[in-house]
C-alpha cells in the first residue's frame, strides 16, 4: 500500500480509533498498515468535491431579484 506524506489514516477498531498522519512517503508490501492494537488502518475518507462545476451556477439577473423583492413587499400584510 502506497502511503503519501500528510495523509490521515485511522484504526477501524471502534474501541481504539487511533489516528495517524504520515510524515514521510513510503510503500508497505501487501495490505494496509496495522495499528498498535492489531486492527487494520484505513485512509481518512474525503468526499468528492464538485467545485469545478461552480461556473455553472447562474445567478438571477438584478431585474428579476428586484421584482421578487417588490412582490414580497406588496403581498405582505400591513
Amino acid at each position: 500500500m502506497l502511503m503519501k506524506a500528510k495523509e490521515h489514516w485511522h484504526c477501524v477498531n471502534p474501541n481504539c480509533r487511533c489516528q495517524v498522519v504520515v510524515e514521510v512517503s513510503g510503500e508497505i508490501q501487501g495490505q494496509n498498515p496495522r495499528c498498535a492494537c492489531g486492527a487494520i488502518m484505513k485512509k481518512k475518507y474525503a468526499s468528492a468535491s464538485f467545485s469545478y462545476l461552480d461556473f455553472l451556477r447562474i445567478d438571477e439577473p438584478p431585474a428579476a431579484q428586484a421584482a421578487m423583492k417588490e412582490e414580497e413587499l406588496c403581498s405582505s400584510p400591513s
